[in-house]
C-alpha cells in the first residue's frame, strides 16, 4: 500500500507563487509516476501536471510555463512550484501515485487565488 499527503496549499494573490509539496509513504518502491491533479468549484477533476521515475514530465496546457513539477528519483517527495498564479487556478489540488499496486490519492490540499 501507500500512502499520499498533500501540503503547502492556500490563499495567495494573483501573481503569487505557491509550492505543493505530495509524499509518498509505504510501498514507495512500487511507484513509476506522481501525478498532480486539481478539482475546480463546479469542475471535473483534471491533470495538471506529472513526472515519472525516469525523470519525463508532462504539463497541461494550463500549467506550462507557469508550473513546475519536480522530485526525487524515488519519487518518495514530489513538488509543484506554481508561479504567476490566476484567480482560475483556485482548486483543490491532488497528488495521485500510480504504482504496480495501483493509484493512490491524497486527501487534497486547497489552493485560493484570490484579492
Amino acid at each position: 500500500q501507500v500512502e499520499i499527503v498533500e501540503s503547502g496549499g492556500g490563499l495567495v494573490q494573483p501573481g503569487g507563487s505557491l509550492r505543493l509539496s505530495c509524499q509518498a509513504f509505504g510501498s514507495i518502491f512500487a511507484i513509476n509516476v506522481m501525478d498532480w491533479y486539481r478539482q475546480g468549484p463546479g469542475k471535473q477533476r483534471e491533470l495538471v501536471a506529472s513526472i515519472s521515475a525516469g525523470g519525463n514530465t508532462y504539463y497541461a496546457d494550463t500549467a506550462k510555463g507557469r508550473f513546475t513539477i519536480s522530485g526525487d528519483n524515488r519519487l518518495n517527495t514530489v513538488y509543484l512550484q506554481m508561479n504567476s498564479l490566476k484567480p482560475e487556478d483556485t482548486a483543490v489540488y491532488y497528488c495521485k501515485g500510480d504504482s504496480t499496486l495501483g493509484d493512490f490519492w491524497g486527501q487534497g490540499t486547497q489552493v485560493t487565488v484570490s484579492s
